[in-house]
């Protein structure tokens, strides 16, 4: 009788040690939290701008995600993904960082209007999720972003910058792995106080009209803008931390670019789209021909000297837009088609760095090419470029509407990855080193600018295409999203479908990109970088193996629960014989 006495107690002291092993393990773990991320690309690890940030936040933060709802399997996983990356940023501060899933239909709080019309006025754009019901067809909204609350202030995140009502397992991924990024730089907006200053370029013939009117959009959101006026102006302000150069079409003046080349030394950023041509598309309007020739702007040589040359041609790509031709009819009537113009390219942004990384395709609209030169001390990147099969023609060029109306000679597209964006960085030598004549220094010393002849680093980006960062516009929308065909816009909107050849641009992200890779926070910025890889099963392997692999998902894991059960039993059998 006292060995089992004795046996019991033993048990007993085991069970309470046991529960205060237990105990001590969940103290620990809800005083010392940590976790470990196994992915190979870091999934779920924080870089260190986010975990700073988050950690030094000074009041609450309040996240509203508008995925909740009856959506497709891409846009709930797309909702899963953001709800495990908020988790992430609330361990890191469970105090101040708090986030909820509204759906879009749901009512605001005290008024009669809905989430949803709420984010239209923000700048929202939805996609609608048409479903085919026997009463007819119901359309439903979905709202793919989330709205930041913090000090009194509101910012808008896009959780996909797409417009397709199915999402693909690669534009899940793309997305998820831009959540950090997207409320990271979101945040820093929010914290900050003042916006960073850029300017528009004028005087030499920049467009100051409708075609802007999605530019200024982008630009007064986030940036406090002022127009500046190069051929008045004796010198660029170091407050403006970018210029922005659209599309000039007079020729620079050496004390212009000079004036270009001083800003460069003393740190300032020029994100500069210029067309080198005179090639619009307006002039087809009235004739099927037009004579595409050089706009001769005198900045040839300062971008030579920095490491870029815009060239003197037109690409032409296979990979292209589509514009209405008439095939046929009668002249009062005529029969309209939409077909290939290999002079309206689309671009596959490289995806080799943070401005173009997860952003789909780029329209341009008569582009030049772009060489690069060999420069010391700067290193070029290589945004965007020609498809597999594309061709540049040299000038003068004749554009003819005619051209379409047989099918292009392929053979003749038989060049690929042709530059048209270029990103340039590191210590810029001035192009006036040893030849500013001493008008123009006196000039300098006049202002309080001495002249510099090495900047420190520094950083420019070059678009060999004026029209990529404007809008057209249409009576019954008004002005269009930038860089979008007016042609194909319209009937991407009166479609269900995307059709064929209505492909949504990503001209404006680009635009963003490009200007915050040049005055934000590096560390902010490199957050884009973060990759997920996609690593699908072997369908043929799957499906050969399949009845074995059910096997051990299904029977292995009861088989696993019966033979510990036995051998638990038979070690207590033998614990009390």
């Amino acid at each position: 009788m006292k060995n089992i006495s004795d046996k019991i107690f033993s048990a007993k002291i085991w069970w309470l040690y046991l529960l205060l092993i237990l105990l001590a393990i969940n103290f620990l773990g809800s005083s010392f939290h940590t976790r470990f991320d196994l992915t190979k690309e870091k999934r779920y690890t924080l870089s260190p701008a986010t975990i700073h940030l988050i950690k030094n936040l000074d009041d609450e933060v309040t996240i509203d995600i508008f995925l909740k709802g009856n959506f497709p399997a891409g846009f709930r996983k797309l909702a899963n993904s953001t709800d495990e990356f908020l988790r992430l940023l609330k361990d890191y501060n469970s105090s101040k960082v708090n986030y909820r899933f509204i759906s879009p239909k749901e009512v605001m709080p005290g008024t009669n209007v809905s989430y949803g019309d709420s984010l239209v006025g923000l700048g929202a754009t939805p996609i609608n999720l048409t479903v085919q019901l026997k009463e007819g067809q119901q359309q439903n909204f979905v709202f793919p972003v989330a709205l930041i609350h913090y000090r009194g202030k509101q910012q808008l995140v896009n959780l996909y910058s797409g417009s397709n009502r199915i999402i693909s397992q690669n534009e899940i991924n793309g997305a998820e792995a831009l959540l950090e990024y997207q409320f990271l730089s979101a945040l820093d907006k929010l914290r900050k106080n003042d916006k960073t200053v850029v300017a528009y370029a004028q005087g030499n013939g920049e467009p100051n009209d409708y075609r802007t009117y999605d530019l200024q959009q982008v630009l007064t959101k986030e940036y406090k803008l002022f127009v500046f006026d190069l051929s008045k102006q004796p010198v660029i302000p170091d407050e403006i931390k970018a210029l922005i150069i659209v599309k000039p079409s007079l020729q620079f003046s050496e004390d212009e670019k000079l004036k270009l080349d001083q800003y460069v030394m003393r740190g300032g950023k020029l994100l500069c789209y210029i067309d080198n041509l005179y090639a619009e598309s307006d002039s087809l309007a009235f004739k099927s021909q037009t004579i595409a020739f050089d706009r001769n702007l005198n900045l040839t040589d300062l971008f030579f000297h920095y490491g870029a040359r815009i060239n003197t041609d037109l690409v032409m790509d296979l990979q292209c837009e589509a514009i209405p031709f008439v095939v046929g009819g009668a002249a009062n009537n005529p029969q309209q088609e939409f077909l290939h113009w290999n002079y309206y390219p689309l671009f596959d942004p490289a995806n080799n760095n943070p401005i173009t990384k997860n952003i789909g395709l780029v329209g341009g609209r008569f582009v030049n090419s772009i060489d690069t030169i060999d420069a010391a001390g700067i290193k070029k990147t290589i945004l965007l470029a020609s498809s597999d099969n594309s061709r540049t023609i040299s000038t003068p060029a004749l554009i003819s509407l005619d051209e379409n109306r047989n099918a292009p000679q392929d053979q003749k597209f038989n060049k690929s990855g042709i530059p048209v964006a270029v990103l340039l960085e590191g210590d810029f030598s001035s192009f006036y080193k040893n030849r500013i004549s001493q008008q123009q220094n006196d000039s300098l010393n006049k202002f309080n600018t001495p002249f510099i002849s090495k900047s420190g680093e520094n950083k420019m980006i070059i678009v060999a295409d004026g029209d990529m960062a404007l809008n057209e516009a249409l009576p019954q929308y008004g002005p269009l999203p930038m860089g979008w065909n007016k042609f194909t816009y319209l009937a991407y909107q009166q479609q269900s479908d995307d059709g064929k050849y209505f492909i949504p641009v990503a001209n404006r992200e680009f635009f963003e990109n490009c200007l915050e890779y040049l005055v934000a926070n590096p560390e902010i910025i490199a957050t884009r970088n973060k990759n997920i890889v996609l690593r699908l099963l072997d369908s043929k392997k799957v499906k050969e193996k399949e009845s074995q692999w059910q096997l051990i998902n299904i029977v292995l894991p009861v088989l696993l629960v019966i033979i510990l059960g036995l051998i638990y039993r038979q070690i207590r059998r033998k614990q009390y014989e």
